[in-house]
C-alpha cells in the first residue's frame, strides 16, 4: 500500500477494503450473523451517539466491558468519531479503576452495571463525566442512546499520527502507564500481519481472546478487518465450545493455555483441525513440548510470534519457511530488532542483552509521562522493550525472559528461561516458573515452582536438582523447589512472577 495511506484514519482505510455489504463479519456461536453493511450502519450509529455525548476528537472513552460484538462497534465508532479507546482489563478492582479514571480523565466510561466504575459518578470529582452501560448481552443504557441514530456518520479526517487507542501496562514494576498508538501504528501493523500471515479472501478467523488487550483486538479483529473477512466471536475460550466452532474456520489466535487445553482434550482430534489454516500462539511463551505434540496430533506446526503492548507485533515465525520451537521468528518487514548491551553497544549473534525495536508500529510514549517516554527510547528511536534475548545465525529472535525477571545470584546473571526449559523437560513436570527472591549471601537466589502430572502427587526435589547439575552450571540451580496445584497466570497466560516474587521473599529469611 501507498505511503501516504498511513496519514489518513484508521477507520477510513479498513473501509476501503470492505468487502460486499452482505459478506459477513461476525457470527456468534447462536450463529447471529453480523454483514459488514451492518458493521458500517451500526459503528456510524455508536458514533453519533458519543457525538451526542459530546465527544469530541482527542477525548477519551473508558470502557470496561465483557466481550461482545458492540464493543466492537464501540472501538471503531472512536475510531470515526477521532476519540481515544481507553480499554480496560475486566478484573480490575475498584481502587485499580480509580487510579485509570483519574489517570486518562474520560469523558466518557462504558461499563457492565455491575463494574466498580458505577460508583465513581458520586465519588470522583469529574462533574462532566458521563457513565453508561453496556453488558455482554449488548443491552445497556449505551444501546438506549444508539437506538434512532443515523446510520451514516462522517468520519473524523484524522491523520495517521493522531492518538487512537490508550493501552495500559501491566504495572508489574509500578503505576500502570498509558501506551498512546496511532492510527498509523494501528494501520501499518494490521496489514503487516494480513500480508505475512498469507490471510484469504475466504479466511474465517476462530476469536476466542478478549478485546481489551492488544493480542485480542489489535492482531485479530484489526487483521480481519484489514483483509475484510469474518470471525466467529466467543466470548471467551471455551474448549468445547472451540472444538465445536473449528470446523467452520480456518485459522485461530490463542495463549499457550489455549493449545494445551486443546491437547488435554480426548474430543481434539486430527478431523476436527483439518479444516484449518494457521494456528497462531503469543502473549507468553509457547514450551516447544507442546509445540511438538500439537504437530504430532493435527500436523500442524504452531506459528508463535512476539509483541507487546507497546508496539503491536514485532517478529514472527514464517508462514513459508522454518518455525523454529522456542523462537518468536525473524523481525515482521519494515521492523527492525537488535539486541544491545547495557551501554546499549550492538552484541553479535548468539549473545545475549536487552532486546531493542523501530519501526511504524512503535508507540507514540506513554500518556502524561514524557519523562519516562524519553527515557524508554534511545536517541535513534529504538525502543527499549524490557526484555532479554538473543538473535541466531538465521536472525531469529530467541527472548529468555524480562530484565525485571532476571535473577543476579553472587554477581552472575541467571535466565529463568534457560531454567524453566530443563525442568519443563524433565519427566513428571507439567511446567514451572523460576523467581529470584532475596537472600543474605548471593543477594538472590533461585527458587523454582512446579506442577506434576496426574501420574505424580509431588516430584521430589532432590530428582530436580540432580538432573540440573547436569546441565546447568552451578550458580543456576535453584537453592530451593516447590511443588504447587497451579502457577498463578494473568488473562492473557503471562505467570505472575511479581506475585510470586512477593509471596516467596522471606524464605531465606533467618
Amino acid at each position: 500500500m501507498a505511503e501516504d495511506i498511513w496519514d489518513e484514519n484508521l477507520y477510513k482505510i479498513f473501509e476501503k477494503g470492505f468487502p460486499t455489504n452482505d459478506k459477513t463479519f461476525i457470527e456468534t456461536p447462536e450463529e447471529k450473523i453480523i454483514s459488514y453493511g451492518e458493521l458500517k450502519k451500526t459503528s456510524a450509529m455508536f458514533a453519533n451517539a458519543l457525538t451526542d455525548l459530546g465527544v469530541v476528537q482527542g477525548d477519551r472513552v473508558l470502557v470496561q466491558a465483557n466481550k461482545s460484538p458492540e464493543v466492537v462497534f464501540l472501538y471503531l465508532a472512536c475510531l470515526r468519531a477521532g476519540a481515544i479507546f481507553v480499554p480496560l482489563n475486566t478484573a480490575y478492582t475498584k481502587s485499580e479503576l480509580e487510579y485509570f479514571i483519574k489517570d486518562s480523565e474520560p469523558k466518557v466510561v462504558v461499563c457492565d452495571q455491575l463494574s466498580p466504575l458505577m460508583d465513581f459518578s458520586s465519588e470522583i470529582d469529574f462533574p462532566d463525566l458521563k457513565i453508561l452501560t453496556l453488558d455482554s448481552s449488548g443491552n445497556g443504557s449505551l444501546m438506549m442512546l444508539v437506538e434512532g441514530q443515523l446510520v451514516t456518520f462522517n468520519t473524523v479526517n484524522s491523520g495517521g499520527a493522531a492518538i487512537a487507542c490508550i493501552l495500559y501496562t501491566s504495572g508489574t514494576t509500578g503505576r500502570p502507564k498509558g501506551a498512546m498508538l496511532s492510527h498509523s501504528n494501528l494501520g501499518t501493523n494490521a496489514y503487516t500481519l494480513k500480508e505475512s500471515w498469507g490471510f484469504m479472501p475466504d479466511d474465517v478467523l476462530l476469536h476466542t481472546l478478549p478485546v481489551f488487550h492488544a493480542h485480542g483486538l489489535f492482531v485479530a479483529v484489526n487483521t480481519v478487518l484489514a483483509n475484510g473477512t469474518g470471525m466467529i466471536f466467543l466470548p471467551k475460550f471455551d474448549v468445547k465450545e472451540v472444538i465445536r466452532l473449528m470446523p467452520k474456520s480456518t485459522l485461530m489466535m490463542g495463549v499457550p493455555t489455549f493449545y494445551t487445553r486443546l491437547l488435554a482434550d480426548p474430543q481434539f482430534t486430527t478431523h476436527i483441525a483439518k479444516h484449518m489454516r494457521l494456528f497462531i500462539s503469543g502473549s507468553a511463551p509457547l514450551l516447544a513440548d507442546t509445540h511438538a505434540e500439537f504437530y504430532k496430533l493435527t500436523g500442524h506446526k504452531i506459528l508463535e510470534r512476539y509483541g507487546m503492548t507497546e508496539t503491536a507485533m514485532n517478529t514472527s515465525n514464517p508462514l513459508d519457511g522454518e518455525r523454529v520451537p522456542g523462537s518468536v521468528g525473524p523481525a515482521l518487514p519494515g521492523i527492525e530488532i537488535r539486541v544491545v548491551d547495557n551501554d546499549d553497544k550492538l552484541l553479535g549473534l548468539n549473545e545475549t542483552g536487552d532486546i531493542q525495536v523501530r519501526g511504524p508500529n512503535v508507540f507514540n510514549g506513554y500518556w502524561k509521562k514524557p519523562d519516562k517516554t524519553s527515557e524508554e527510547f534511545c536517541e535513534d528511536y529504538f525502543f527499549r522493550t524490557g526484555d532479554i534475548g538473543y538473535l541466531d545465525d538465521k536472525e531469529y529472535l530467541f527472548i529468555v525472559g524480562r530484565a525485571k525477571d532476571l535473577i543476579i545470584s553472587g554477581g552472575y546473571n541467571v535466565y529463568p528461561k534457560e531454567i524453566e526449559s530443563c525442568i519443563d523437560e524433565l519427566e513428571g513436570i507439567v511446567e514451572s516458573a523460576v523467581i529470584g527472591v532475596p537472600h543474605n549471601d548471593f543477594g538472590e537466589a533461585v527458587v523454582a515452582l512446579i506442577t506434576c502430572d496426574d501420574s505424580k502427587t509431588k516430584v521430589l526435589d532432590e530428582y530436580i536438582i540432580r538432573s540440573l547439575k547436569k546441565t546447568l552450571a552451578s550458580y543456576k540451580i535453584p537453592k530451593a523447589v516447590f511443588t504447587v496445584q497451579e502457577i498463578p497466570r494473568n488473562v492473557m497466560g503471562k505467570v505472575e512472577k511479581s506475585n510470586l516474587r512477593e509471596l516467596y521473599k522471606d524464605i531465606f529469611k533467618v
